[in-house]
């Protein structure tokens, strides 16, 4: 089995400073019934271990208070926006209680499994960030990311991480060549769709194919998408110099390559 490494660049999501929430007193039954629903929504979904997470470092909410509750309503409205275009994004509350987030699935997957990402995605993070006011987890179908500040819109570069095949190919020089061929190719081809999403192969040597994918998070104009996806590529040589696959992935786009099919549909 071919087997990734992360390597974690430990870089937290930065946030402006806003003042402690105060706690203030709602219902105790209007939050049981929401609770109730979301618990039995994430029931069905079986474990699966996240790729890589980040938490802020700084800023925490108080346990039951506004901040919180709107995080919670925000999770139940990701879970269903995203699923039927593979996107959402959405805002709750105001001013310094607001809690802005998006989820994004990978653009093969079926509707039932990026509802089921989403859903062990939202129960997993507060278990990783549990009164962090911003964070980001990433699984192999989908991408959840929320904060206190509004990000829509803007190129994350600070929240990224890498991941690598062990094996090392027997000619780098040209293979890495085929892939930033491929991966720009890809990038050209995605950030003028409406998904934001390109998938495609390349013929390598000795009857072998490379495979590739790049993908951005839909808030994005379509430049700042093809940028986000320049820089990604920039990175390959950092992190996966003659590796048989590799992947930049980060909290607004993200680029992978292998020498084998890993689409659902493949």
């Amino acid at each position: 089995m071919l087997r990734f490494s992360p390597y974690k660049c430990c870089i937290s999501l930065t946030m402006k400073p806003s003042p402690a929430l105060s706690k203030m007193s709602f219902s105790r039954f209007a939050s049981f019934l929401y609770l109730l629903s979301f618990v039995l929504l994430l029931q069905t979904v079986v474990g699966v271990d996240p790729l890589f997470h980040f938490c802020s470092s700084s800023e925490k909410f108080i346990d039951n208070g506004p901040y919180e509750t709107n995080l919670n309503k925000l999770m139940g409205y990701l879970y269903l926006a995203a699923p039927p275009t593979g996107f959402g994004k959405g805002s709750v509350g105001q001013n310094h209680d607001q809690v802005n987030g998006l989820a994004l699935c990978r653009g093969d997957v079926s509707n039932t499994d990026c509802k089921d990402c989403i859903t062990e995605a939202s129960t997993e993070i507060r278990k990783l960030c549990p009164d962090n006011k911003a964070a980001i987890v990433w699984y192999d179908h989908c991408l959840l990311k929320y904060s206190n500040m509004n990000f829509f819109g803007q190129v994350d570069y600070q929240n990224r991480f890498y991941m690598w095949n062990l094996n090392n190919v027997s000619y780098p020089t040209s293979f890495n060549q085929k892939t930033k061929e491929l991966l720009s190719h890809l990038a050209q081809q995605g950030f003028v769709n409406q998904k934001m999403y390109a998938v495609g192969e390349l013929e390598l040597e000795e009857s072998k194919k490379l495979y590739g994918l790049t993908q951005c998070t839909r808030d994005l104009s379509s430049s700042d998408c093809k940028k986000c996806l320049d820089d990604a590529i920039s990175e390959l040589p950092s992190c996966c110099d003659g590796k048989e696959g590799g992947r930049v992935v980060g909290g607004s786009c993200n680029i992978r390559y292998e020498i084998y099919p890993f689409l659902v549909n493949s």
